[in-house]
C-alpha cells in the first residue's frame, strides 16, 4: 500500500504547537488574513500562522524551520504595498503584532527600546507626557518593526530623516535561530560592519527583527500647518524645489495633484478647498522661527501663482488636515467606485522632480488612466495611484505597464524605483537596472551567507 510521506511543514507545525498551543493557527480565515498585504499581487495561503510574543519563541520557530527547510515570512500590520508579506512559497507566517511592549525610555538621552509590533501612534501616545516624539510617519497604521524591514520614510523625512537615520540598534533572530544585537545607545560608532543598516530595509530576507532601539526627538515649542493651492501642477512642484533649494527647514511638504485633491475633498470632507494642485506644509520650531519659515514659503508660492495660503496653529485643525493627507491612499482608491489601484514609489533628485512628476502625469493621460499623485516632495519622493477597472481583463496588466514607464523615467533621471515602499515582489525587476549585475550578485551573496537554506521570505527582492 502506498503511503503519503509527511511534509516537512507538518513536522514544524506539530513541534511549534507544543509550545505555542492555540497561538499556532491553521484556520482558513486566519491564513487568508496573512496571505497578502495591501498590494495587488495574487494572495497565497501560508500553511500556518504563528502568533509570537517573545524573542525566544521567534528563535525556536526559526530553528525548526531552518532544520526542516520550511519558509518563514514575518508579518506585522499587513499594510505593505509591494507584496512583502505574501508567503509565495507557503510555510509559516510569523505574526509579530502581539510584541507591543515599550521596554525602555531614556529621556536624558532621548532614546527608547521597543518590541517590533509597536506602532508609531502607540509609541507617540506613550511618549507624549514626556515631551518627546518619534517622527517617522509613513501615513498608515504600520508596525515599527515593519517600518525597519522596509526602510520606511514618510511625511516628516525631509526634516527628521527616514527610519534608517532614527534607529540606533536592533535585536535580530537569524535564519537558524541565533539571536544577535546590533548597534547600541551611543549616537555614533566607528567599529565593525554596520549590521544595523544591513538589516534596515532587508524585508525579512536576512533575519527577523525582535527589538528596536530608536532615536527620539523633543516635541517642538511651536507647530504650524499651511495649505496653498496652485493653478497647475508645475507651479506647485517648482514652489517645492525653490523652497528646498532656499534652505527653509520645513518639517513636511506634501504635494497633492488635482485628481488626488478631488478625492480628498470628497473622502475627508475638506471644506473651502478646490480640486487643484495643492501643497500641505508643516513648520516646527520656536514661535518666531515657525512664523519666519511660513512667511518665506508663502513668498515663494506667490511667485508661482499660489493662492489661499492659510496657516493653522491649533491642534484640531492641524490634525484634521494631516489626517486627510494620511487618508489620501484610501481617498484615491475610492475616487472611482468599484476601481482598484496600484501605487508607484519613485524618488528622484530634487532638481529633477518637475520632469519626473509632469512626465508621469502625461504618461497616465496618454494611457487613458485616471491617476492620483501624492508625494513627500521635499525629498523628491512621489506616489501615483493608478486606478484600473478590475472587470477589464487587461486593466491590471496595462496599469503595471504604466508603472514600469514611470519607474524607467525616474531611473533615467538618476532616481530610484522605490523611495520608501521597498522591493518585495513588485519592484524586483528594477533592481539590476538600478544597481547593476555585480552589485546584485553581492546582495545575493549576503543573502546566501545569512540564510543558506533560503527560508526567510523567499521570492522577495530576488526572483529566486
Amino acid at each position: 500500500m502506498n503511503t503519503i510521506a509527511p511534509r516537512p511543514v507538518d513536522a514544524v507545525i506539530a513541534a511549534v504547537r507544543e509550545f505555542l498551543g492555540d497561538r499556532l493557527s491553521t484556520a482558513q480565515a486566519i491564513r487568508e488574513q496573512h496571505s497578502r498585504g495591501e498590494d495587488q499581487t495574487p494572495p497565497t495561503l501560508p500553511d500556518a500562522v504563528a502568533f509570537i510574543e517573545t524573542t525566544e519563541e521567534v528563535s525556536r520557530v526559526l530553528a525548526l524551520c531552518h532544520r526542516h527547510e520550511v519558509p518563514v515570512v514575518a508579518f506585522g500590520a499587513g499594510t505593505s504595498l509591494e507584496g512583502h508579506v505574501n508567503p509565495v512559497r507557503r510555510g509559516i507566517s510569523l505574526d509579530l503584532s502581539r510584541m507591543t511592549a515599550v521596554l525602555e525610555v531614556n529621556p536624558e538621552d532621548m532614546d527608547c527600546l521597543i518590541e517590533p509590533g509597536v506602532t508609531r501612534q502607540q509609541l507617540n501616545d506613550f511618549l507624549r507626557d514626556q515631551g518627546m516624539f518619534f517622527p517617522v510617519d509613513p501615513g498608515s497604521v504600520c508596525t515599527i518593526g515593519g517600518m525597519c524591514a522596509t526602510r520606511a520614510s514618510g511625511t516628516n523625512a525631509v526634516r527628521y530623516g527616514t527610519i534608517r537615520e532614527n534607529v540606533l540598534g536592533l535585536e535580530v533572530v537569524l535564519a537558524d535561530g541565533r539571536v544577535i544585537q546590533t548597534g547600541g545607545r551611543a549616537r555614533k560608532g566607528a567599529n565593525g560592519y554596520d549590521l544595523t543598516r544591513l538589516f534596515i530595509g532587508s524585508e525579512g530576507t536576512l533575519g527577523v527583527i525582535t527589538k528596536v532601539r530608536l532615536r527620539l526627538h523633543g516635541i517642538p515649542e511651536a507647530m504650524s500647518s499651511a495649505v496653498c493651492q496652485f493653478p497647475d501642477l508645475e507651479s506647485a512642484v517648482n514652489t517645492t524645489i525653490v523652497t528646498m533649494q532656499s534652505g527653509i527647514p520645513v518639517a513636511r511638504i506634501e504635494l497633492i495633484d488635482a485628481d488626488q485633491m478631488e478625492a480628498c475633498i470628497k473622502y475627508s470632507k475638506l471644506e473651502g478647498l478646490r480640486a487643484t494642485p495643492t501643497l500641505f506644509l508643516e513648520f516646527h520650531g520656536t514661535q518666531a522661527a515657525v512664523k519666519e519659515q511660513a512667511e518665506g514659503v508663502e513668498a515663494i508660492a506667490a511667485d508661482y501663482g499660489g493662492e489661499g495660503f492659510s496657516w493653522a496653529t491649533d491642534t484640531e485643525t492641524r490634525t484634521r488636515l494631516w489626517q486627510a493627507r494620511h487618508d489620501a491612499y484610501w481617498a484615491g482608491i475610492a475616487l472611482i467606485p468599484g476601481y482598484r489601484g496600484i501605487t508607484t514609489d519613485v524618488c528622484v533628485p530634487i532638481s529633477k522632480l518637475a520632469e519626473a512628476i509632469l512626465g508621469a502625469k502625461a504618461d497616465a493621460v496618454a494611457s487613458g488612466f485616471t491617476t492620483c499623485i501624492v508625494g513627500h516632495v521635499g525629498d523628491g519622493n512621489f506616489h501615483q495611484i493608478i486606478l484600473f477597472d478590475p472587470k477589464d481583463p487587461t486593466g491590471l496588466d496595462r496599469a503595471w505597464e504604466l508603472d514600469r514607464r514611470i519607474v524607467a523615467r525616474g531611473l533615467a533621471l538618476g532616481g530610484t524605483c522605490s523611495g520608501e515602499h521597498g522591493v518585495g515582489l513588485g519592484k524586483r525587476e528594477f533592481l539590476e537596472a538600478e544597481h547593476g549585475a555585480e552589485a546584485l550578485a553581492v546582495m545575493r551573496g549576503i543573502k546566501a551567507s545569512l540564510d543558506p537554506k533560503g527560508i526567510l521570505n523567499p521570492g522577495k527582492m530576488f526572483r529566486n
